[in-house]
């Protein structure tokens, strides 16, 4: 009930800012307290068949999850969640790319579609209504490093950078295919990540991720400017482990990689395969503070058990994990709530899967992931009151 009530004085906030045209002025980043209270957990159908979820808040507080492989559709959530609106085509025909990225400097959002599973030809939409209607643009996208151009598919939703020389940059993983996406190229592909300085117009891409045969990754800024990567494997020489996720960090806003390693703590889909399984992840907009969230399957063998981690120092520990769902769940992607709106204290994860197939969204608090199980990784601080 606390819940409720507090997301209705938050829509009030809500709309008394976008009546004094203040709600660019909104901060993107805010106190600890309204991810915590009461514990809630509430699981939604959103999509039904097809694939490739991402989800992202708007700055105007709008939850907007995306998907499809025939078309890619929108669906926009006004009341932090509750409720969803009507299905919206961003593209048809068209093939999610993932890497929806809203610019909060602008407040515009941008959703990448590609032709066909790619390698294949990229297209760029920009909705400057909060996700209500999409416009075809032409971007540029310059290749890497070793002159590899990236294909968008099927990563983590990008972000803007908040701190630093940097700040304003919107930063979206994205990943090299080496021409095609089977079993003798893995070892030649990596991923990677896109940067543009100009509102998304023009594009840089970075140096390569330090390890082949990655794919579909996700990116989160920290509070001092640095950038966490975290990337599913689906190949490795032998005696590396591949089962796990493997992260590196960027001191230069996501322009190049240092410090390759696997996390030992974050399983990287079904542990019987070495395939991998896209997963999620999202800083909280909590100042100061540097505590994210990544889903996956949790399972020994098959797709489901849905899971979320939390780290409570960056990435370098996961000391808690929980449950989400535990039959069919694949794919997933995470958000956040913004401060000031009614999404203020949720974390969102649009997963493959759910009680009805196709996808769901989960909606949690910090508090409902405080009280699950210890993962023997890290502590979590005593002030979030476990």
């Amino acid at each position: 009930m606390k819940w409720h009530i507090a997301r209705r004085v938050s829509l009030l906030i809500t709309l008394l800012l976008a009546a004094t045209g203040r709600t660019a002025d909104r901060p993107v980043e805010g106190a600890l307290g309204p991810h915590l209270g009461e514990p809630q957990l509430e699981i939604q159908q959103l999509f039904k068949s097809e694939r490739f979820p991402n989800i992202v808040v708007t700055m105007e507080g709008t939850v907007l999850a995306t998907w499809g492989t025939s078309s890619v559709r929108a669906r926009r959530s006004e009341d932090g969640g509750q409720t969803w609106g009507r299905v919206i085509t961003i593209a048809k025909p068209g093939f999610q790319g993932g890497g929806t990225t809203v610019d909060e400097g602008s407040g515009e959002i941008l959703a990448f579609v590609e032709e066909r599973h790619p390698p294949a030809p990229l297209a760029v939409y920009r909705s400057r209504d909060d996700g209500r209607s999409w416009q075809a643009e032409s971007a540029t996208v310059d290749p890497d490093s070793k002159g590899n151009r990236p294909s968008m598919h099927m990563n983590e939703h990008g972000i803007t950078l908040r701190h630093g020389r940097h700040k304003g940059r919107l930063l979206r993983p994205s990943r090299y295919y080496a021409g095609r996406n089977e079993r003798s190229k893995w070892p030649q592909h990596y991923t990677n990540a896109i940067y543009s300085d100009d509102g998304g117009k023009s594009w840089h891409t970075s140096d390569p991720f330090p390890a082949n045969g990655t794919g579909e990754a996700t990116v989160a800024e920290l509070s001092d400017g640095r950038i966490y990567y975290n990337s599913r494997r689906h190949w490795a020489p032998e005696g590396e482990s591949p089962l796990r996720r493997w992260t590196a960090w960027s001191d230069d806003g996501g322009a190049s990689w240092q410090g390759l390693a696997f996390c030992p703590a974050l399983p990287d889909g079904p542990q019987n395969s070495n395939y991998g399984c896209m997963g999620g992840l999202v800083r909280l907009p909590i100042a100061g503070r540097d505590i994210l969230v990544y889903s996956n399957c949790d399972s020994a063998q098959g797709r489901d058990h849905g899971t979320v981690w939390g780290s409570f120092d960056g990435g370098r520990t996961w000391p808690v994990k929980r449950l989400v769902h535990a039959g069919r769940s694949a794919y997933s992607s995470l958000t956040a709530g913004r401060p000031g709106t009614p999404s203020q204290g949720s974390i969102y994860l649009h997963f493959e899967g759910g009680p009805q197939g196709g996808s769901a969204v989960a909606r949690f608090n910090l508090s409902w992931l405080l009280g699950g199980e210890a993962t023997g990784d890290g502590k979590i601080p005593g002030d979030l009151g476990r």
